[in-house]
């Protein structure tokens, strides 16, 4: 694959810096958009010089202490979605996004892929980073709606199964688009540097149920503790 100029890249920013002066002008939060952007590319640029390192390790327990801090990050980042709690429930998120994660990680690379390791950096942390994310996302929304159902004086069965209900549109709607709307991240990554479209299928038909799965039952488990709790 060729290496893309920052200038050329650059242009990419340019959509983005209209986006945030429409949200400016419109009295949207536009330094929260731009401190997001600043901080997305910080964090790549730091991410990308740190996986030199990490694909080259040998050892076990870097990788494994780099999918826990994965599981800790994403969860405190999903507690974004609830400020309006007196107690936040990060044990609650850790444990629906960590548990079901944790065990879609060990199926997809221990039984469906052949790894030479066991805990093979290149395809252990880019598989945890897209689980833990789906799921990350998928728990903040089923917690904003939940919250916001139970506020209106919904019951916790109702309230439980209309967040489930508006967590699962996108992941619903991803499967009905790909290939036919969009080809995701995987696929047209594999296919730019030459993988054949066939092989390309398969392994995004492994991250879609990924990622569905994970993401889904992350929200379930999110949502039933959440209810106990109550």
């Amino acid at each position: 694959m060729q290496i893309i100029p920052l200038i050329e890249l650059g242009l990419v920013f340019i959509p983005t810096v209209f986006l945030l002066v429409i949200m400016f002008r419109w009295q949207l939060n536009a330094w929260d958009g731009l401190y997001a952007n600043i901080r997305m590319l910080l964090q790549l640029l730091m991410v990308g010089y740190f996986l030199t390192y990490v694909f080259d390790t040998s050892e076990p327990i870097v990788i494994v202490v780099l999918v826990a801090v994965m599981i800790g990050v994403s969860s405190w980042i999903a507690l974004r979605s609830m400020e309006g709690l007196e107690k936040k429930p990060y044990l609650i998120v850790l444990a629906s996004i960590g548990i079901p994660g944790i065990i879609m990680l060990v199926v997809v690379t221990q039984l469906v892929l052949k790894m030479p390791r066991w805990f093979e950096p290149s395809l252990v942390i880019p598989i945890a980073g897209m689980i833990f994310a789906n799921s990350m996302n998928t728990v903040s929304l089923a917690a904003e709606r939940f919250e916001s159902e139970f506020k209106r004086g919904e019951s916790y069965i109702i309230a439980r199964r209309t967040a489930l209900g508006a967590t699962l549109i996108p992941q619903i709607n991803s499967l009905f688009a790909v290939g036919l709307v969009s080809l995701p991240g995987m696929m047209t990554g594999q296919i730019l540097s030459g993988v054949d479209p066939n092989v390309a299928v398969r392994y995004q038909i492994m991250v879609m149920w990924m990622i569905f799965g994970s993401g889904g039952i992350a929200a379930i488990m999110y949502l039933s503790l959440r209810t106990k709790q109550n």
